[in-house]
């Protein structure tokens, strides 16, 4: 060993052997490497080769070396913060999103804010824009239905801002995550009929949401794939929140030939059928299956454990925030993540219950 580098390596094991703040000099002397190559890997920025990726890593855990966020923004022009923006009534799916979006934050050594909004205010963008400027952002995660405000999305390509959505009803957005909706829905539909259910009713999400638009038109598609068909009488409004699916019930359950079976647009609403259901003294499956959309936590907390689809919520979150630190670190970098939906069977449904002739 040199005398430069002895000097360098007791140098780090005085500093990692007392209180105070671990420096960048210390990882980069405990890994062999210059400043700039720990920067780099911190930074996420390519062509640092595995090797060298792993030594600074783990000296990074080694020394427990945090970055001062001032620092970082004076080396990269960065605030190395980002926002999710939200109006959503569904408590339980924006929890799973921001621990996603947190979890590739944290990995990345970027900071998150959380920034609730009312959709259809009149100002929503100008609050955006000072947002933006107060915090400066480096990108933002937007969540259905901020996903689809026009205004909203043009004045933050005006300003350079990039963005991930989540959901969006146009599925070509550059950057984001998707899931097949439709299909998801239509296997929701296959899985009803076979039970032997030909009076299927849905429940809506808030029409300002993609995924309303995309559940809906799965509906009807999975009617149309059953050979059933599609009845208006048997659709009714919600705004993916409890209260809108325990009224959405009651409506259904009022209809002289009520369903033997709902199909909520998303879990809570769904909670909110089978109270409707539960208070009328009828049974959830035995007289009326109900189903969901997302397997949210409720889905397994109430009785009966709820048939949903399982779109993973708090990964999807991971990955819109992951496509989007690309794109912030070089633009055109992210891109549109499709993931994968899995149909989650449980006790809520079953098979129908042959009525009595009239």
């Amino acid at each position: 060993m040199t005398g430069k580098k002895r000097a360098a390596a007791e140098s780090t094991q005085a500093t990692a052997g007392k209180p105070g703040r671990v420096r960048i000099e210390d990882v980069a002397a405990t890994a062999g490497v210059s400043m700039k190559t720990v920067s780099r890997v911190l930074n996420n920025e390519p062509n640092v080769s595995e090797r060298t990726r792993t030594l600074v890593e783990a000296a990074v855990e080694q020394l427990r070396y945090r970055p001062l966020p001032s620092a970082r923004v004076l080396a990269g022009r960065r605030s190395y913060l980002v926002a999710m923006l939200f109006d959503n009534p569904s408590s339980n799916y924006l929890m799973e999103i921001e621990l996603g979006v947190l979890d590739a934050c944290q990995a990345q050594h970027y900071n998150l804010m959380l920034a609730p909004l009312v959709y259809d205010a009149a100002d929503i963008v100008g609050k955006v824009e000072s947002l933006i400027m107060q915090s400066q952002l480096d990108g933002i995660v937007l969540t259905p239905p901020l996903t689809d405000d026009t205004a909203l999305l043009e004045r933050l390509v005006d300003l350079g801002i990039p963005y991930s959505s989540i959901s969006a009803k146009e599925q070509n957005r550059h950057v984001g995550v998707v899931v097949d909706e439709i299909g998801a829905v239509c296997a929701l539909m296959a899985h009803l009929a076979a039970l032997g259910h030909t009076r299927i009713a849905h429940i809506k999400g808030h029409a300002a949401h993609g995924a309303a638009m995309w559940r809906l038109a799965g509906y009807r598609e999975g009617l149309r794939r059953a050979g059933l068909r599609y009845e208006a009488a048997l659709v009714v409004d919600g705004e993916f929140s409890y209260e809108s699916g325990y009224a959405g019930a009651n409506a259904l359950l009022d209809l002289p030939d009520h369903p033997t079976a709902i199909f909520a647009a998303n879990d809570d609403m769904a909670a909110g059928v089978i109270c409707a259901v539960c208070e009328r003294g009828l049974s959830v499956p035995g007289d009326i299956s109900v189903c969901g959309f997302d397997d949210t936590p409720i889905a397994r907390q109430i009785y009966p454990a709820l048939t949903t689809v399982r779109q993973p919520t708090r990964e999807m979150g991971k990955l819109a925030a992951t496509e989007l630190l690309k794109e912030i670190r070089e633009m055109g970098s992210g891109g549109v993540v499709d993931v994968a939906y899995t149909l989650q069977v449980r006790r809520s449904t079953g098979p129908v219950k042959q009525r009595a002739p009239k």
